[in-house]
C-alpha cells in the first residue's frame, strides 16, 4: 500500500515539467530551423498556389454553362455514334453484298456519327481545360489513386502486424510530405532585424525575405531562385541564394539590373553577386555599410595607418620598398590619398622622398621635405644621379643578399612620378636647345623604366601616379615597361572598365564601380592572385597639412654619404718631443667642395664661350648647364654675348 500523502505524490511530477526557459528555447530553436528549411520549399508552395489560384479563376458561371453544354453535346455525340454502329452490324448480317445500298447508308451514317463523337470529345476536353477541376481534388484522387492499391497490396503481402509499413507507408509517406511542404512553404519566415538597422536597410531586408522574392521573382525573370534570410555583416547586408536546375552562378550575376530592380535599390548603391558555396549557390552582398565609418582619416601623423577595409576593418599600412602604381580619374582622390604615402617615405632618417611633378602644384608642397624636379632638364640631372648612386650600391651589395640594409647613410629613395602622362607627353616633344639643335627627352623616360627594373635591390623605389592609364593613343598616361614592373597597384575610380583592366591586368578587378572620392582596390602581387578585392578607404591630406609638416633632410647625389667608401684609421701619429709640439701650427681649414654655378663661372673665366665648352670643361650634366648659366645670366653674373658667346658679367665693357 502507497504510504505516500498526495503532497508529497506531487514532487516528482512537477520535477519532470519543462521550465518555461527551456521550452521558449526549444521553441526558438525550432522556429530557426523552419526559418532555415522554409526557403527551400518556397517554390513548390509557390507553384501549388500559383496553379490553385489559376484554376479558381477560370471556375466561372459561363464556363460552367459551357462545360455542361459540351458534356450534354458529347453524351448525345456518344449515344448517336452506338446506334449507328449497331444499326452498321445489323446491316451486315441482313446483306452479303457490301455494295448493297443498306450496307453503304449504314457506313456512311456510322462513319458521320464517330466523327461527331471526336468532335464533341475535343470540345469536352477543352471546355474541362476552361473549367478546372480544383487543385485539392485532383491531388486527392492522384493519391487515392495509389494510396487504395498500396494498401491492398501491403494487405497482401504483410503480415496483419506488420501491414503498413509497405508499400501503404510509402504512399502514406508521399501525402504526409505533399502537404507539409505545403505547409512549410506557406510558412512567413521570421526575421529579427537589428535595431540599429537604417531604413534603407529593413527596406532591403524584407525584400530579400524570401516569402516577398518568391511572389515577385517571375515578374523580373527569376523565378527558380530563393534567398535565405538576410545576414548583417560590417559590409553591409549579405544573403545566399539557392538556385535551382535552370540556373548556374553565372547566369544569375547576368541579371544584375534585375536583381536591383527587384530589391528597390538606389542606383548608387554597390550590390556584389558572385558564386556561393556550392555551385548551385550565389551570394548576393549590398554594401549598405562600411567598416570604415566612423573612423576619422583626415591628416596624417608618424605611426598612422595609411588605409582601412571596408569590409574586415583591416587597418592597412604604407607599403614602402615597393614599386607602385597609382591610378585614379580626376576627382577620385589621388593626390589628396598619395600625400599620406609621400610623408611616410620622407618621415624617416633612412628614408629620403624624390617627387617629378610636371604639373609644378604638388612638388611646391614638398620642397621642405623632398627633393623636386619639375623641368625635364631637372629630372634628368636626377636620374644621372640616382643611376650612379644605384650603381655603387649594387656593387657594394654584400655577397647573399638580395637587397641592401637601409640606413640613414644609405636610405631608401622613393621616386614618386606625380601624373606620368603628363611626362610621357613632354619627353617625346621636340625642343631646341641653346645651340638651335632639336631633342627630345625620351632619355628620361628610359632611365625612369631602368630604376623601375634595376635599382629595387638598390632600394630605389619608383612609384608612378596617373589619371588615364590607358595604353592605346597618343594620351596615354603608363608606360607599358614600367607598368610591367610595378607589384603594388592602387587602383581609385578610374574612368572605365578598360582603365581598371590596365591597371590591375584582370576584368574582375572592377575599380571603375567605385565611389569617389577616397576609396580604392589594392593589388599586392606578393600576395597572389586570389586575395581579397575588398574595397578600402584611404587617409587623405589637404595640401596645408603638407606644408605645415616639418622639414626633413633633400637626398642630393653630392651631398649624401651613400656608397661613399669607409674612411680608413688614421695612421698612428709618431712620436716626438714636448718642444716639438709646440712648433706644430694650427691645421688648415678644410676646404668646401665648389658647386656647379662656381664650377660654370670658373669654366667661362677659363675661356669656354658655350654650354659645350663648359660641358667639355666641367663633365657636368648638359641639362645642368643650362640650367645654370641661365641664372648666371639672369642674376648678371654672366652675359651672353651674340658674337663672342658667354662671358663674365661686365666683360664686355673691359674689353671694349
Amino acid at each position: 500500500m502507497n504510504t505516500l500523502n498526495p503532497a508529497s505524490a506531487t514532487v516528482p511530477l512537477e520535477t519532470t515539467k519543462p521550465k518555461p526557459k527551456r521550452l521558449a528555447s526549444l521553441r526558438a530553436a525550432v522556429n530557426r530551423e523552419l526559418d532555415v528549411a522554409a526557403p527551400l520549399v518556397a517554390p513548390f508552395a509557390a507553384r501549388w498556389d500559383a496553379e490553385a489560384d489559376r484554376r479558381m479563376k477560370l471556375r466561372t458561371p459561363e464556363h460552367l454553362k459551357a462545360l455542361m453544354k459540351a458534356q450534354a453535346a458529347h453524351t448525345s455525340a456518344r449515344s448517336t455514334a452506338a446506334t449507328a454502329k449497331s444499326q452498321r452490324t445489323a446491316a451486315r448480317a441482313a446483306s452479303n453484298n457490301p455494295l448493297s445500298a443498306a450496307r453503304r447508308a449504314a457506313a456512311t451514317a456510322d462513319k458521320a456519327a464517330r466523327s461527331t463523337r471526336q468532335s464533341a470529345k475535343a470540345d469536352l476536353k477543352a471546355a474541362k481545360r476552361s473549367y478546372p477541376d480544383t487543385l485539392t481534388s485532383v491531388a486527392v484522387r492522384a493519391h487515392a489513386a495509389h494510396l487504395v492499391p498500396a494498401g491492398v497490396a501491403s494487405w497482401a503481402l504483410s503480415t496483419p502486424a506488420d501491414w503498413a509499413t509497405w508499400p501503404a507507408s510509402l504512399s502514406i509517406a508521399a501525402v504526409a510530405a505533399n502537404m507539409g511542404a505545403l505547409w512549410l512553404g506557406r510558412r512567413s519566415v521570421t526575421i529579427e532585424l537589428d535595431d540599429e538597422l537604417t531604413a534603407e536597410e529593413r527596406r532591403l531586408a524584407s525584400r530579400l525575405d524570401p516569402s516577398h522574392w518568391v511572389q515577385h521573382a517571375d515578374e523580373r525573370g527569376l523565378s527558380g531562385t530563393v534567398p535565405a534570410p538576410v545576414e548583417i555583416t560590417s559590409g553591409g547586408l549579405v544573403s545566399h541564394v539557392r538556385l535551382d536546375a535552370r540556373w548556374t552562378p553565372a547566369a544569375f550575376k547576368a541579371k544584375h539590373a534585375e536583381i536591383r530592380a527587384l530589391l528597390g535599390a538606389r542606383t548608387d548603391l554597390r550590390i556584389e553577386i558572385k558564386s556561393g558555396s556550392h555551385g548551385d549557390r550565389a551570394t548576393i552582398t549590398l554594401r549598405t555599410r562600411s567598416a570604415a565609418d566612423g573612423i576619422d582619416l583626415k591628416g596624417w601623423r608618424p605611426g598612422d595607418c595609411w588605409a582601412i577595409d571596408t569590409i574586415t576593418g583591416e587597418l592597412l599600412s604604407v607599403p614602402l620598398g615597393k614599386r607602385m602604381l597609382v591610378a585614379g580619374t580626376s576627382g577620385a582622390g589621388k593626390s589628396y590619398s598619395a600625400r599620406p604615402l609621400l610623408a611616410e617615405a620622407s618621415e624617416h632618417t633612412d628614408h629620403r622622398l624624390i617627387i617629378f611633378d610636371r604639373k609644378y602644384i604638388e612638388a611646391r608642397n614638398w620642397e621642405h621635405r623632398a627633393r623636386t624636379a619639375v623641368e625635364l632638364d631637372e629630372m634628368r640631372e636626377v636620374c644621372d644621379e640616382l643611376e650612379a648612386e644605384g650603381e655603387t650600391r649594387l656593387k657594394n651589395l654584400p655577397r647573399g643578399k638580395d637587397v641592401i640594409d637601409i640606413s640613414p647613410e644609405r636610405p631608401r629613395i622613393t621616386v614618386f612620378v606625380d601624373e606620368g602622362g603628363e611626362l610621357l607627353s613632354d619627353a617625346k616633344t621636340k625642343y631646341e636647345d641653346e645651340d638651335g639643335k632639336k631633342a627630345d627627352y625620351q632619355d628620361v623616360i628610359e632611365r625612369l623604366r631602368t630604376i623601375a627594373r634595376k635599382y629595387r635591390a638598390a632600394e630605389i623605389i619608383l612609384v608612378w601616379a596617373t589619371q588615364k592609364p590607358t595604353l592605346s593613343g597618343d594620351g596615354h598616361g603608363l608606360d607599358s615597361q614600367i607598368a610591367g614592373q610595378m607589384t603594388v597597384k592602387l587602383g581609385l575610380a578610374v574612368a572605365s572598365q578598360t582603365d581598371a583592366q590596365t591597371v590591375f591586368g584582370r576584368s574582375d578587378w572592377a575599380a571603375h564601380d567605385l565611389p569617389m572620392p577616397g576609396y580604392a582596390l589594392l593589388f599586392d602581387q606578393d600576395k597572389g592572385p586570389n586575395q581579397r578585392r575588398d574595397p578600402i578607404k584611404l587617409r587623405f591630406m589637404d595640401a596645408q597639412q603638407v606644408i605645415d609638416l616639418p622639414a626633413r633632410p633633400i637626398w642630393t647625389r653630392e651631398t649624401a654619404t651613400a656608397g661613399v667608401p669607409a674612411a680608413q684609421p688614421a695612421e698612428r701619429p709618431a712620436l716626438r718631443l714636448v718642444k716639438e709640439e709646440a712648433a706644430v701650427t694650427e691645421a688648415a681649414p678644410e676646404t668646401e667642395p665648389l658647386t656647379n654655378r662656381a664650377r660654370v663661372l670658373a669654366a667661362v673665366a677659363a675661356g669656354a664661350r658655350t654650354n659645350r665648352d663648359v660641358v667639355d670643361r666641367t663633365e657636368i650634366n648638359k641639362g645642368t648647364v643650362s640650367r645654370e648659366v641661365k641664372a648666371l645670366i639672369a642674376a648678371g653674373e654672366l652675359v651672353k654675348d651674340p658674337t663672342a658667346g658667354l662671358l663674365l658679367g661686365g666683360a664686355q665693357e673691359v674689353s671694349a
